[in-house]
């Protein structure tokens, strides 16, 4: 008996985080639609965090690729000052993202609904045979 309410306890304790971060994410970025998105990503940080395969195969054009993997080494290459526009393949890698950045100081946050995948704008894909 005391094993089924320690389960029931642990699946409550894992609902309340899930919320907790949920409603936090909620907070801090703002899901664009993609003529939202199209509306300003020129003058913005737009940057892809997609790992680099992933990037050369096709990225929206005029993103950097920051992967979210890489991070926290390269947050010297964000301004503070400025939006910062965020992608993924399809939402998940973005929001993480945008969870580290908000830790590290970073305030207006954007990232593309539904991801590359739902893109229908210009993409650009790395050259082969370098």
């Amino acid at each position: 008996m005391f094993e089924l309410y320690l389960l029931i306890g642990v699946v409550i304790a894992l609902v309340i985080v899930s919320v907790y971060r949920y409603m936090k994410q909620q907070r801090i970025l703002k899901t664009l639609t993609e003529d939202e998105f199209r509306e300003s990503y020129r003058k913005v940080q737009l940057i892809d965090v997609r790992e680099p395969k992933e990037y050369d195969a096709g990225h929206i054009l005029g993103a950097r690729n920051i992967p979210l993997t890489q991070m926290r080494q390269r947050l010297i290459e964000l301004r503070k000052d400025q939006p910062i526009y965020l992608y993924c393949q399809s939402g998940a890698r973005s929001s993480r993202a945008a969870m580290l950045l908000h830790k590290k100081g970073y305030r207006d946050l954007n990232h593309l609904k539904g991801g590359f995948k739902k893109w229908s704008g210009k993409i650009k894909k790395a050259k082969k045979g370098y």
